[in-house]
């Protein structure tokens, strides 16, 4: 039995997260962490909510709440929708929290001892209307390259044009609308990380098996231009981690916080210590994931993300940790990947385009979306979700194939042999080659999963259900019923073991799904299959079964279309 550390890329709390979002770090770290567990690993499966940062403040400014009260809101919101999509987090924090409070001074502290943390004097945008600093995201303006007249201070949206807030053409505080701005001299510290380069470097290279997406955005980093540079880890603003060192004040940074990005993944850390709070553990059983030095040195870290936050965590991140010169267990493995984009366009939470997670539920139950989404996961290049894509999706493989399969079993079992798995007759050819089949489709498929490669296992997920359907079509127990009951008895037998071996290997994709049909069997046993001889002998004769409700249902072109015009602009 390994253990594995699963993080999932924490979701920004300024609002409900579209299906872009989810595929691109939740879903698919759902996914392997189910897997993990399935095949008995010891799992620990971390995110929370990224609260801290100026878009936080904007957000809550905009709905008139005290910041920390909006934060303490969404996390709620966002608790709910991860818990309607079934991911299955051990714990969901908050980097509000004040474990990680506590860790990011204890870090901060460290790197500053280690000469790693430099103070720095730059200039910054100050809005006289708003009497304070501005961050580059509480500027707005024109960009001077593709003219888009909401481009932030860090980026324009619109062309994705990295910019300074004195790019900006027109600029105005995000705040209040102000165009009073001036620039003033401020101090910050920024992390050395030029000074961990080579040590960076070195342990990128000996990651030999990272996904090429991960290897070439981390090494464009370090090589690109001037190479790897020093980072801000402080801002001018209210909300967010006071900066001090360890638990002592930090002179020359009263009034400030450490910057979003530098304390955001220390909470994958504080979340596993929550953990612990939250189930009255010692701070060992958390330590035991995290640090080296408390065993955590035969743990598997496996991070998932969208490429956009590849630079973090194999770059800043780890400069935090190694410069700390403490144990701490660096990630194994990045799982990143690239964007879902949305019906020709782009997803996009700040213009509200695409279909958001709680849209998502209202319309179909989670293991539809879950389904499409992890079948077309966007590994190798940028995918593209569009209603018709959806409705094929969800017909084909779900209706047509599975749910067709346990339609078909369970209610002619009913109407011939009773709600119970008959007996009579024996394995001949055509289930001897079906176990054959299944047992290389099986191999593979586990195989898929242990790589991660996500649209291969989904791939042979699905030749599996078909394989069922193929040997059913063939067997054709309506029709050997009438001269051979034996045959169609023994048939239907392996079919409804079928249905009990599709629970199990589908569960980490469609888990609902997987619980009705393990309910439908009427069995807890929910073990991985060994032997395909003995997986598919599970049921006895006599085992009773009920017919379940309709797996899936398909979706109509009436449907598709209005679904297609109800998305087709902003969301309210």
């Amino acid at each position: 039995m390994a253990r594995i550390l699963i993080t999932s890329a924490l979701p920004y709390i300024n609002g409900i997260k579209h299906l872009g979002n989810l595929v691109g770090s939740q879903l698919p770290a759902d996914l392997y962490a189910r897997y993990m567990r399935a095949r008995g690993h010891e799992v620990m499966f971390i995110c929370a909510t990224d609260e801290h940062g100026t878009p936080a403040e904007l957000a809550a400014a905009k709905t008139g709440e005290d910041v920390a009260d909006y934060c303490a809101r969404m996390h709620g919101v966002q608790a709910a929708l991860a818990d309607g999509f079934r991911l299955s987090f051990d714990h969901y924090g908050r980097s509000s929290s004040q474990r990680n409070h506590t860790l990011t001074q204890h870090l901060a502290g460290k790197l500053a001892e280690n000469g790693l943390i430099e103070e720095v004097t730059e200039k910054q945008v100050y809005s006289r209307a708003d009497g304070r600093f501005l961050p580059d995201r509480y500027i707005e303006g024109t960009c001077p390259n593709c003219g888009y007249e909401k481009a932030r201070g860090d980026q324009c949206e619109n062309c994705t044009k990295q910019l300074d807030p004195t790019d900006l053409i027109d600029p105005r505080s995000a705040i209040s609308g102000s165009t009073d701005l001036e620039v003033r001299e401020t101090k910050h510290l920024y992390l050395r990380q030029s000074a961990l380069k080579d040590e960076i470097d070195a342990w990128i290279d000996s990651q030999k098996d990272w996904p090429v997406l991960t290897t070439s955005i981390a090494k464009k980093w370090l090589h690109d231009g001037d190479g790897l540079k020093d980072r801000g880890i402080t801002r001018d603003l209210n909300w967010g981690i006071p900066v001090k060192r360890g638990g002592d004040d930090w002179p020359g940074m009263e009034g400030k916080v450490f910057y979003v990005w530098f304390d955001a993944p220390i909470e994958y850390i504080a979340a596993t210590a929550e953990w612990a709070d939250a189930n009255g553990r010692p701070d060992a059983d958390w330590q035991r994931w995290w640090r080296t030095d408390k065993g955590a040195g035969d743990v598997r870290y496996v991070q998932f993300m969208g490429k956009d936050n590849v630079p973090f965590h194999t770059l800043s991140f780890p400069a935090t940790l190694m410069g700390s010169r403490e144990p701490w267990k660096l990630v194994d493995y990045i799982k990143s990947f690239n964007y879902l984009n949305y019906d020709g366009g782009q997803f996009s939470t700040s213009q509200g385009r695409g279909v958001f997670m709680d849209q998502a539920l209202d319309i179909l139950p989670a293991d539809y979306w879950r389904w499409w989404l992890l079948s077309h996961a966007p590994e190798s290049s940028d995918s593209e979700f569009t209603w018709e894509n959806f409705q094929a999706g969800v017909n084909k493989d779900l209706a047509d194939v599975l749910g067709n399969f346990v339609s078909r079993v369970t209610k002619f079992c009913r109407s011939k042999f009773a709600e119970e798995v008959p007996a009579g007759g024996t394995m001949g050819p055509a289930e001897e080659a079906l176990m054959s089949e299944l047992a290389g489709r099986v191999a593979a498929y586990e195989a898929h999963m242990e790589a991660i490669d996500i649209r291969k296992a989904a791939s042979e997920l699905r030749a599996i259900w078909v394989a069922g359907n193929e040997y059913l079509q063939a067997a054709a127990p309506w029709a050997a019923f009438k001269t051979d009951p034996d045959r169609a008895a023994a048939s239907i037998r392996l079919s409804l073991n079928l249905i009990r071996l599709y629970a199990v290997l589908s569960r980490p994709f469609i888990p609902d799904a997987a619980a009705a049909m393990l309910a439908g069997m009427q069995t807890g046993d929910d073990a991985w299959p060994g032997d395909m001889a003995t997986a598919l002998d599970t049921l006895k004769p006599g085992h009773a079964f009920t017919v379940p409700d309709m797996l899936f249902r398909k979706i109509t072109d009436e449907e598709r279309e209005g679904w297609h015009a109800d998305f087709a602009g902003e969301r309210g």
